[in-house]
């Protein structure tokens, strides 16, 4: 099994621009939010499953940063139970941070790297949570050998 250090050191490798880090920082949480949204909408029990299931991968990997998301999941989970929107919102937001997404990486020139492996679909959030740490916490050690 792959350390974090190794997933973040493949995923950086098409992270590159900054222009592209900039816009996945905002769409990765926002389509993260609408998954949950989306999936929320159908089955509550499902998504807790998921949810779950999201953190064992994380905790797998770094119990720190495995908090940190459960921390993130949990505040998203509320918000999404107490927001007044229906499912068209949750897929509207999902529509619009995949088209940021894919213009991000055309800025960089280089495919998403889930089309090599779908795990960096998981990669991608804790990735970024790395990346806000950073900015947030002065002490904090990024994950990350390609430092934002």
């Amino acid at each position: 099994m792959k350390t974090m250090n190794q997933w973040f050191d493949e995923y950086s490798e098409s992270h590159q621009n900054k222009t592209n880090k900039a816009i996945h920082w905002a769409c990765v949480p926002a389509i993260l939010f609408a998954i949950i949204g989306i999936l929320a909408h159908f089955s509550a029990l499902l998504t807790a499953l998921l949810l779950v299931l999201s953190f064992v991968f994380y905790a797998r990997l770094d119990l720190v940063l495995a908090v940190a998301m459960a921390a993130l999941l949990v505040v998203m989970a509320w918000l999404i139970y107490t927001l007044p929107v229906g499912v068209g919102f949750y897929l509207g937001v999902f529509v619009l941070a995949w088209i940021g997404q894919f213009y991000g990486h055309k800025v960089e020139g280089k495919k998403p790297s889930f089309f090599k492996d779908l795990q960096f679909l998981l990669i991608g959030p804790v990735w970024c949570m790395d990346a806000y740490l950073g900015k947030l916490i002065p002490k904090w050690k990024t994950r990350q050998k390609l430092a934002f």
